[in-house]
C-alpha cells in the first residue's frame, strides 16, 4: 500500500506569525480591558450629570458615548492582533459591571458588539495599517455598531423617536464622538505610551503608528 505523504502541521495549520497571540499580547490586552473598565465605572458616575444639560435635544447626549468605544480601538491599535478589540472591549464592560454598573448585564452585550464593530474597521485594512485613517475607520464602525444597538433596543423608530429627528442625529453624534475620542484620542494615547518605551514588545512601540 502506498504510504500517504504527511504534511508537517506546524507550517500549514498555524495562523500567520503576525496573527499569533503571545503571552504579552494577552496580558496587555487584559490590562487595557481592566483599566477601561474602571474608566467606564467612573464615566457612569458622571454620565447623568453631563447629559442633563443636553436634554433640550436628546440625540445630542450621544456625544458622550465615545468613551465607551475607546478600549476596542486602543487595543486594536496597540496589540495589532485579530480579536484584541473584541477582547478588550468585552472585558472592560464586564469589569464595569463587577464595579457596579447601573445598566446591568446588557453591558456585556454592548462591550461585545462595540468590540466587534471596532474589529471590523481593522479587518477592512487587513490588520496592516494602524495610522489615523485606520483609527478613524475602526472608531466609525464601532460607533455605528453601538448606535444601531441602542436604536434597536431603546429607541426604535416611532412617532416618539422619528428617524430624521432622532435616529439619524443620534447615529451621527455617536459616530462623531467615537471618531474624536476613540479614534483621535485613542491613537494619541497609543503614541504617548510608545514614546515612554512601555510598548517595546509591540510593533506599535517600535515604529510610528
Amino acid at each position: 500500500m502506498a504510504r500517504e505523504a504527511v504534511r508537517p502541521s506546524s507550517a500549514t495549520d498555524r495562523p500567520p506569525a503576525g496573527y499569533r497571540w503571545r503571552t504579552v499580547d494577552i496580558v496587555v490586552t487584559a490590562v487595557l480591558g481592566v483599566a477601561f473598565g474602571i474608566v467606564f465605572w467612573a464615566w457612569n458616575l458622571v454620565f447623568g450629570v453631563l447629559s442633563a444639560p443636553l436634554e433640550f435635544f436628546p440625540p445630542l447626549q450621544a456625544v458622550l458615548n465615545g468613551v465607551y468605544l475607546m478600549p476596542g480601538v486602543v487595543a486594536g491599535l496597540l496589540v495589532r492582533k485579530p480579536g484584541a478589540a473584541t477582547f478588550a472591549s468585552t472585558l472592560a464592560a464586564t469589569v464595569s459591571i463587577l464595579l457596579g454598573s447601573p445598566y446591568g448585564g446588557i453591558i456585556v452585550v454592548y462591550g461585545l458588539v462595540q468590540g466587534l464593530g471596532a474589529e471590523l474597521g481593522f479587518l477592512l485594512t487587513g490588520y496592516r495599517r494602524f495610522g489615523l485613517p485606520t483609527a478613524l475607520l475602526a472608531a466609525v464602525t464601532a460607533g455605528l455598531s453601538t448606535s444601531l444597538l441602542d436604536l434597536n433596543l431603546y429607541y426604535p423608530v416611532s412617532a416618539e423617536y422619528p428617524f430624521w429627528a432622532f435616529s439619524l442625529p443620534y447615529i451621527l453624534f455617536t459616530v462623531l464622538s467615537s471618531a474624536l475620542l476613540a479614534g483621535v484620542v485613542g491613537l494619541l494615547l497609543v503614541r504617548a505610551l510608545a514614546r515612554t518605551g512601555a510598548l517595546s514588545s509591540f510593533a506599535s512601540g517600535r515604529r510610528r503608528v
